[in-house]
């Protein structure tokens, strides 16, 4: 079915209350939100919305991209403000952008995703915390949660660190970058005194990866597991006694999308 006109257009979501981006039966998403605001702006004329990818439940994002398909030529300069009228206000448009090739696919076209998991540890955060940021109660080793994160870094088998992997899921992955820094950027009055981010960034990412990936440097943290062990599980070496944890989704953020010339 062929449109008439493209757009790339981003924005931002705070995910707590919604399932992720895409549409699912009796579900609230993102995907579903966003074309409900089209159908009020765009009464009549037809559109069709395709994101970069898929989002957890309660994962966030501060830059996710979607490309928009429509018949009829949208108003760049007013876009965004009349977009950010009617939508939820846990959702904001960014930018909007014509896309003038028209071969352009934003499933397929090379990009690089960096994530961000935003967490603390040591004793229950404020209430409202529980949306940006988790707060793990146990004592961390950070200094050794920092050395296990540079292990990621690099082309490994990820299949230990993927939920449901099917035949043809490829499961050799590279992350460009994994790092463990402390928290200066996302703050709050009610953000306790200390807070970190595992920052990751890499061309592609396998289901619940970055989450696994946390679960396990939490467990390293805590001292369950050792370098080695983490070592090991990225050659897809099943360990005696693996456990795999999975991070919670709330402290996932997609913060930035870049797309490559």
């Amino acid at each position: 079915m062929n449109y008439n006109h493209s757009y790339l257009i981003r924005l931002q979501y705070l995910g707590f209350r919604f399932h992720g981006w895409q549409k699912q039966p009796n579900l609230k998403t993102i995907h579903l939100n966003v074309d409900k605001t089209f159908k009020f702006m765009c009464k009549g004329v037809r559109f069709k919305t395709i994101g970069v990818g898929r989002t957890d439940a309660k994962v966030s994002s501060t830059d996710y991209a979607f490309q928009l398909f429509i018949d009829e030529v949208v108003d760049e300069e007013k876009f965004i403000e009349i977009f950010n009228i009617n939508s939820p206000s846990d959702l904001r448009g960014i930018s909007i952008e014509k896309i003038r090739d028209k071969k352009f696919n934003i499933i397929q076209h090379p990009k690089v995703k960096e994530y961000r998991y935003y967490f603390s540890f040591g004793e229950k955060n404020h209430p409202y915390c529980a949306s940006l940021l988790v707060g793990f109660l146990d004592q961390l080793n950070i200094e050794l949660m920092e050395e296990g994160a540079k292990l990621f870094e690099g082309e490994h088998n990820f299949s230990l660190f993927c939920v449901k992997p099917s035949e043809k899921t490829i499961v050799n992955r590279k992350v460009d970058f994994c790092r463990i820094i402390e928290n200066t950027e996302l703050t709050a009055s009610f953000f306790p005194e200390k807070s970190y981010i595992l920052i990751v960034k890499g061309k592609g990412f396998l289901r619940n990866q970055i989450r696994l990936m946390m679960g396990a440097l939490v467990e390293l943290g805590r001292e369950n597991i050792d370098l080695n062990f983490i070592q090991e599980s990225l050659k897809g070496n099943i360990i005696k006694e693996f456990r795999r944890t999975i991070a919670p989704a709330s402290g996932l953020h997609l913060h930035k999308i870049t797309f490559e010339k």
